[in-house]
């Protein structure tokens, strides 16, 4: 979602009391696009950030101190030459376009007091933030230059005279429905309603325009053509609520997501409830700049949780991948070795047929006595070999498959493991749900040797810190009893060998890559109550590779059952004791659980 234009002059109206009489303490470009101007006034710092890039073009103030590059860009360094230690005097919106103005006084290079103007242009991939003298109306600098060979209509250079971007000739806001209703209906009448109010009218943005039309009672594929004059009321008093009169519409602002569990992407961001948004899940802030901040901040924190999800995906892929060639072969040549047991028989009836065996033979027809129904088996012989010679032949032959089968029996078992242990971190990253998550699994990387870091390891006689990680998932039961979820290896082993009590219950699904679950039990207390276990297996089904299947077999034994063998990587355990059941999660079922998470410590 953008910032459309009606948010923006309801942003502006919130900012502006804020920044104007505030001086420039500071200028940071903490990335290409982006600028941070840090201002100070008596008793508050702000800090204001301006993004012109192509995908998320704004303004609104943030705590986030990103890291600056070692030399500042060129763009920042005149920013800095006109604008530091100067006052910010005023900032406004042009119109209803998506252009901010931020003016600021400060001494020029004669000593003398002037005004510049920063204008930030919210344009999707024509955004800019330029750096004009209001004196001579000439650009200073861009933070996006371009000459007439990218644009025909203007250019932004140092020197060049600064014109604003093409205007695209929209109606502005009507004073009366008369009016309104005549401009609306001399256009195309074959076309959505939607799109007529986004191309004919200023300041409307497409989630604007769909509110209007959701205001009005109408469908949103609704055609201008089928429109009634009630129906054009409508949609008037609901254009006039938001644009002719919005200096008394209402905020309240509020971030939108599409359920419970997917709160870490919102969907749109808005000034106030829109209808078009009825059955998702709302969270209000306290000021629009909050919605925004939130907006792109979590945007921005979930682009980055799925590169490195991504990247770690292609690591784990890619040791799979090497790991799978291997299994291959090692089975082709357990194949062929097996085939090759065969020969034991054939050198054992060569034995007793030796009397039939003459020289040049190049094969021989026998009974097969290992079979009940002694049927003929017909052997190859080398015919430069005696008899005796060839029962050898194939004896060492035999021999030769046996010892393959030694040495790449374990090999295959040794590859098997590592597949399930890649397994189980392919689900831990693809469940991780933020970046601490996602380190940690980067952290195993390295600890394991797969990738190349620092690794994990305590420094001897330096002060231990205390361990940061991240916490397991903590559920209720139905009947209110704690469940805790291991979110990847690291965690399982730190829930199972180091915070969980022997008598805890511990679940995991069969043979299957998935989570540990530990269920605390009161002191001498073997069981939980149903409701709890058959609440944990479902845990246990969801936080695995089986999830969405059905008749999922899940393992159940206390701690002090489960063995770590020496050198087996983490979250691989096994035991002996243990008890089974088989459940299909209802979804009903997940939903309650996973709505009782608790995102504290337990």
């Amino acid at each position: 979602m953008a910032l459309d234009s009606i948010t923006l002059y309801h942003l502006i109206r919130e900012l502006e009391p804020l920044l104007a009489g505030t001086r420039i303490d500071k200028i940071q470009q903490p990335e290409k696009e982006e600028v941070h101007i840090l201002l100070r006034s008596p008793g508050r710092n702000l800090r204001l950030l301006l993004n012109a890039g192509s995908t998320s073009p704004r303004l609104h103030l943030t705590e986030e101190n990103k890291k600056n590059p070692l030399s500042p860009p060129m763009f920042c360094m005149i920013l800095r030459k006109h604008l530091e230690g100067g006052k910010v005097i005023k900032v406004e919106q042009v119109g209803l376009e998506r252009i901010v103005t931020i003016t600021i006084r400060n001494y020029n290079e004669r000593g003398d007091l002037q005004d510049y103007h920063l204008h930030l242009e919210i344009m999707g991939k024509h955004s800019n933030l330029i750096l004009v003298d209001p004196q001579t109306g000439i650009i200073l600098d861009g933070i996006r230059r371009y000459s007439h060979l990218v644009s025909r209509h203007r250019e932004v250079l140092p020197g060049k005279p600064y014109i604003l971007p093409p205007s695209q000739d929209k109606a502005d806001t009507f004073p009366n429905e008369e009016e309104f209703a005549a401009y609306l209906l001399q256009h195309n009448l074959d076309r959505k309603l939607t799109d007529a109010l986004l191309d004919l009218f200023n300041g409307i943005s497409p989630e604007l325009a769909r509110e209007i039309v959701s205001r009005s009672g109408l469908s949103p594929d609704a055609i201008l053509d089928n429109c009634g004059e009630i129906d054009l009321n409508r949609i008037y008093r609901a254009y006039s609520y938001f644009l002719t009169y919005k200096d008394k519409t209402p905020i309240k602002p509020c971030l939108y997501y599409p359920s419970k569990r997917e709160m870490n992407l919102p969907v749109a961001f808005s000034f106030l409830p829109y209808a078009q948004y009825r059955g998702f899940v709302i969270q209000e802030t306290q000021s629009i700049n909050e919605a925004v901040n939130l907006f792109y901040s979590k945007k921005t924190e979930y682009s980055n949780t799925e590169a490195k999800r991504g990247s770690l995906r292609k690591v784990v892929n890619d040791l799979s991948g090497h790991q799978n060639k291997k299994r291959g072969i090692y089975e082709d040549t357990l194949a062929k070795a097996n085939k090759g047991l065969d020969y034991q028989k054939q050198g054992e009836l060569l034995i007793a047929n030796l009397y039939q065996l003459s020289p040049g033979l190049r094969s021989i027809t026998v009974q097969d006595y290992t079979d009940p129904e002694y049927p003929d088996l017909t052997i190859g012989l080398d015919p430069a070999l005696s008899g005796i010679e060839n029962a050898k032949r194939y004896y060492k032959l035999y021999n030769k498959a046996k010892s393959t089968i030694k040495s790449a029996q374990p090999l295959l078992e040794a590859v098997l493991e590592e597949l399930e242990y890649l397994e189980s971190l392919k689900l831990s990253i693809d469940q991780a749900a933020s970046n601490e998550e996602l380190n940690e699994i980067h952290q195993e990387l390295i600890d394991q040797g797969y990738i190349t870091g620092k690794h994990d390891k305590k420094t001897p006689g330096k002060k231990k810190e205390p361990d940061k990680y991240s916490l397991p998932h903590v559920y209720h039961s139905k009947s209110g009893k704690i469940i805790i979820v291991g979110r990847n290896n690291r965690q399982n082993d730190r829930m199972t060998w180091r915070e969980a009590k022997p008598s805890d219950l511990w679940l995991h699904v069969k043979k299957i890559p998935g989570s540990h679950v530990i269920v605390p039990l009161d002191d001498g207390q073997e069981f939980p109550d149903d409701d709890t276990l058959l609440d944990a297996a479902a845990l246990a089904v969801y936080f695995s590779q089986a999830r969405g299947s059905s008749q999922v077999p899940v393992d159940y034994t206390h701690v002090r059952q489960i063995k770590k063998p020496r050198g087996v990587k983490p979250g691989m355990v096994v035991y002996e004791q243990n008890w089974s059941l088989l459940i299909t999660p209802e979804e009903e079922t997940v939903e309650r659980l996973l709505s009782t998470e608790n995102k504290e410590r337990y």
